[in-house]
């Protein structure tokens, strides 16, 4: 034993063991007694920081989402693309509004779980891969502070250009971020500075996922204030024409497929 997790799909098995403990369909993971055992998500960073975060979320109905979710699936028109479709709480809403809706995520148990919820259009794979598929979007959604798919200064071209391959004339992303920059907590500023010296930005956060004796890969994940956002997108196929930060720190960045 080397203490180190097995990888494998860290997110798939926790959102299957959520929706278990939520519906009592499929085995419930037990605390030693009768009693489902709360499911955590385990989220640790590369300075040694470790956070957890109840996975229920993942599953919200409507009405214990957050005010910028509502705002955001107001403003989808045509074919949607729900990127990291996650466990279906976005794309559930979107069909029963009639709306054309297609679920892309990277995780096969989360799929899975989106499929038995009744998500009908589901795409396994990355956005890059995605996009030698042929299919066309009018609009896309990174939800759930999925503008952190953007990584950083490397990654963010090929997804930005990935996602114009998607798109239609038209086409806009609605992204929710996070501003991060507003703390005082100098675990966080501190990590942040961090970053800058090392020519990242300062939110540029060396993840992986926890859980059970299951981990991830290490990965970078995105969170950036709206002008770092306007850097990453200049010179792209996309401008940013808008930013609702109504809910700060939180907002919603509409990027729109230019002419």
């Amino acid at each position: 034993m080397t203490g180190e997790p097995e990888i494998g799909d860290v997110f798939g098995e926790m959102i299957r063991d959520a929706y278990a403990v939520a519906t009592g369909i499929g085995p419930r993971p037990m605390a030693g007694g009768r009693l489902p055992r709360p499911v955590i998500e385990i989220i640790e960073r590369d300075d040694g920081l470790v956070n957890g975060a109840p996975a229920g979320h993942y599953l919200d109905p409507p009405q214990r989402w957050q005010p910028h979710d509502h705002r955001a699936v107001d403003r989808v028109r045509g074919h949607v693309l729900d990127v990291g479709v996650g466990a279906g709480r976005i794309a559930l809403e979107l069909q029963e509004r009639g709306v054309p809706v297609t679920g892309l995520d990277t995780s096969l148990g989360a799929l899975r779980v989106s499929r038995h919820r009744g998500v009908r259009d589901l795409v396994h794979g990355t956005v890059d891969e995605h996009a030698a598929d042929g299919r066309r979007y009018d609009t896309f959604l990174l939800l759930g502070n999925n503008l952190g798919l953007f990584e950083g200064r490397e990654r963010a071209p090929a997804m930005l250009a990935a996602l114009a391959a998607l798109a239609r004339p038209g086409a806009r992303v609605i992204a929710h971020g996070t501003d991060p920059y507003g703390t005082t907590d100098p675990v966080h500023t501190a990590y942040h500075e961090r970053n800058r010296r090392r020519g990242r930005f300062g939110g540029q956060l060396r993840l992986r996922l926890r859980y059970r004796l299951l981990g991830t890969e290490w990965f970078d994940y995105l969170v950036c204030s709206p002008g770092e956002l306007a850097e990453l997108v200049h010179g792209s196929p996309w401008r940013l024409a808008d930013v609702d930060d109504t809910d700060h720190p939180y907002y919603l960045a509409t990027l729109e497929l230019r002419r």
